[in-house]
């Protein structure tokens, strides 16, 4: 069964797309869809084993169940994206609640750095590793998809934006002021594609029509965020989703994200072949001076059309 198909749908629901259908062209068909008219769509029947969801939540909780101490054994360094660090501390002002965050590459190997990854949990890098081998192979069949429904080969975008995996762990811990206390703030994800998983507590907000909308929490789905580099390669016909988090008033929520995104020297812009008598939305830019610009709030107006 494919939930999101050409029937109508309740317009604030997040598409649900069942990946067991036998009809795969009505699965692409649903995938492009939900991308160029939300940007965020949810997997069910996705071919990532249950017991291994449940192992990589098990062995995510806890480490952030350690102490301190222990956890500071892959503090995140100042001028390293990966290991851990509290991004976020209770401040009722400025409406943040307490985030933990855990960060590092996954893939492909000559970018993974262990001394990022906790040995404790023993089994962390076991679990992890085989996430990430399952991870990427439905990534992959994501990004073909897209690139069909651009008019593409089914290799263009996982060209540009599939160089690099990178694991982020949230850990958000209960608050006692969920009514004006907000986990993450809205933003769009600098990567190509995010997949991710969250444990049972709801608190996804995507933006759409303006309006906050709930995502719906399904076990063992997978939510998949278009992100701002397929946003550009695609000269926006698929958009990168608006979201945010809430936080919970006596529970921890938590989320795994997988972001797919291109290595730092890879050139992004709109493939020329979607280009026609009109100028480019987007122009062209190395990925790590995207990055450079975005985490610094500098503006793109100068850069885009």
């Amino acid at each position: 069964m494919v939930v999101e198909r050409d029937q109508d749908i309740p317009s604030s629901r997040v598409p649900i797309i069942d990946l067991s259908n036998p009809d795969q062209e009505l699965v692409a068909r649903a995938v492009v869809k939900a991308s160029e008219e939300w940007g965020v769509f949810q997997l069910i029947n996705h071919g990532i084993t249950t017991e291994l969801i449940q192992r990589l939540q098990d062995v995510g909780r806890r480490f952030f169940e350690l102490s301190e101490a222990e956890k500071k054994d892959v503090a995140k360094l100042d001028d390293s994206r990966e290991g851990y660090a509290r991004r976020y501390t209770l401040d009722l002002e400025k409406r943040i609640g307490t985030v933990d965050q855990l960060f590092h590459n996954v893939w492909p190997p000559s970018a993974v750095n262990y001394s990022y990854w906790p040995k404790n949990p023993q089994d962390y890098r076991e679990v992890n590793e085989e996430y990430t081998r399952q991870v990427k192979m439905l990534s992959e069949k994501i990004m073909e998809w897209l690139s069909e429904g651009l008019g593409l080969r089914r290799e263009a975008i996982n060209e540009v934006v599939g160089g690099e995996y990178l694991l982020n762990v949230n850990y958000y811990l209960p608050c006692p002021h969920p009514d004006v206390i907000e986990g993450l703030d809205a933003h769009t994800d600098i990567s190509g594609l995010t997949l991710l998983l969250t444990n049972e507590i709801p608190g996804l907000q995507v933006f759409k029509d303006d309006q906050w909308i709930d995502v719906e929490y399904i076990p063992f789905a997978v939510i998949v965020n278009i992100s701002d580099q397929i946003l550009r390669i695609s000269n926006g016909k698929y958009k990168s989703v608006l979201h945010k988090t809430t936080v919970d008033k006596e529970k921890t929520r938590m989320s795994w994200a997988v972001l797919v995104r291109p290595t730092n020297d890879m050139v992004v812009g709109p493939f020329t072949e979607l280009i026609g008598d009109d100028p480019p939305k987007f122009k062209s830019m190395v990925y790590k001076d995207y990055i450079y610009r975005k985490v610094r709030n500098l503006p793109f107006v100068d850069l885009d059309s």
